[in-house]
């Protein structure tokens, strides 16, 4: 079975987490016995970002900041895929999305390999047609992919993420964009796409006899 893990980096429950449901279960419907989804968030968690102690590459051990970081990154490490989602925060994804990827260290310094057959995606809500959108998706693309994943990128409209408008007027307002809701559609069955085929082909070589 394929897991597709949704972080919402919205510390509110509104429209990014809106988009974001609607996007899981695109991914879900690409191939409904073979893929299965689960929606975490960061709204009210405690999540601290690195203070660069340099705990984690001493010990070779995971963070020594207790919060609820740990639980985030377990859901995040047993996953195939990542859809990663969040509001445009003054041009760039929300403090806690940025907190979560500086927290990753661990996976890069201390247990190299975890996150490097995963892949993610990203999606930007912003409250005006062209509110930042573009420069958050490729700040999440930044953040992720120097964790050492894959990314995947959207169908013709979207390019590298999906980008939805709200005019600031919640989920019902993300939804009326139907031009943005599609290329977040789109994504989550790309992403699915994109892991199922990579799943396969594991399983493909495994069985592939050994060179004579």
């Amino acid at each position: 079975m394929i897991k597709i893990v949704g972080l919402c980096g919205s510390p509110l429950k509104g429209s990014t987490e809106y988009v974001l449901e609607q996007a899981l279960a695109a991914a879900k419907a690409f191939a409904p016995d073979e893929i299965e989804t689960e929606l975490i968030s960061v709204h009210g968690k405690k999540i601290s970002p690195c203070v660069g102690c340099g705990y984690c590459k001493k010990n070779k051990t995971w963070c020594c900041i207790k919060d609820d970081m740990q639980e985030i990154f377990d859901k995040i490490a047993h996953a195939d895929g990542l859809l990663v989602a969040s509001p445009v925060y003054v041009m760039t994804a929300t403090p806690q999305i940025h907190a979560i990827a500086s927290r990753m260290r661990p996976a890069m310094h201390c247990y190299p390999g975890m996150l490097r057959n995963k892949f993610f995606a990203a999606i930007a809500v912003g409250g005006t047609r062209n509110g930042g959108q573009e420069v958050t998706i490729d700040d999440i693309c930044h953040l992720f992919a120097t964790r050492s994943m894959n990314m995947v990128s959207n169908e013709v409209g979207g390019y590298t993420g999906a980008k939805v408008w709200t005019a600031d007027g919640g989920p019902e307002a993300a939804a009326a964009d139907t031009i943005g809701m599609k290329t977040a559609l789109d994504l989550g069955g790309k992403l699915a796409e994109v892991c199922l085929t990579y799943d396969l082909g594991k399983k493909a070589l495994a069985q592939r006899e050994p060179a004579r």
